[in-house]
């Protein structure tokens, strides 16, 4: 089931997003990781929202703004939870789901529940990315913005990304060798650590018939 190109308002501009499955019923809003993770990250997640499309279920893939094809500087976590939080469409329950950092960026957004894949807190991103501005031979003090991995990062994202924590999730899924804690742990290779994009066809599966079984039990 092919998605269909839309796009949604919010307060400062207009995004693009991707729709999945049925026009009524509970919509699943999903939110791709920030940065570099999201170009490894998104097959597999678009893959994941199609096969929840053909048992029934409806999603919808947003950009952030400053993310993907956004044409909106690059904004803090507030912003782009502002963003999300206007994806409340009238007489359709919400649900969110987050993967990586995206688990961050629903915080101001009603939503009958959330469902986690691989969360991290924003600090932990904040020190993956200065890790990477470092190994690339940088020394001293930070500028504003500061190029990483071809991002340019205002100081005042990373400020905001050290301050956020995500709103916690009614089910945590994660990977066998993530010591944190979650309500189920999956035997599989961690996609966002990959030089290149990729997809785990097994690993959809077991996700989509996961996120389907947590969908049942929050509608009871």
């Amino acid at each position: 089931m092919a998605p269909r190109i839309d796009h949604y308002h919010w307060a400062g501009d207009r995004e693009a997003m991707l729709r999945f499955g049925p026009d009524t019923g509970p919509l699943l809003v999903a939110a791709l990781p920030l940065f570099e993770e999201a170009n490894r990250t998104r097959t597999f997640i678009v893959t994941l929202l199609r096969a929840l499309a053909t048992r029934g279920i409806a999603s919808v893939l947003p950009d952030v703004p400053g993310q993907g094809e956004s044409t909106v500087p690059l904004a803090t976590l507030p912003q782009m939870a502002e963003a999300l939080a206007a994806i409340r469409p009238q007489g359709r329950p919400t649900y969110a789901i987050g993967i990586r950092s995206g688990a961050l960026l629903d915080g101001a957004a009603h939503r009958k529940a959330r469902w986690h894949f691989a969360p991290q807190t924003g600090d932990e991103l904040a020190r993956i990315l200065l890790r990477t501005w470092r190994a690339a031979g940088h020394t001293g003090p930070h500028p504003d913005p500061i190029e990483i991995a071809g991002n340019l990062i205002p100081q005042a994202l990373l400020a905001s990304l050290r301050a956020a924590t995500g709103v916690p999730a009614d089910r945590v899924v994660r990977l066998m060798t993530d010591p944190a804690e979650a309500d189920r742990k999956i035997d599989a290779a961690p996609l966002w650590r990959r030089s290149e994009p990729g997809n785990d066809l097994a690993l959809v599966e077991i996700l989509a018939d996961d996120i389907a079984a947590w969908l049942t039990r929050c509608a009871a």
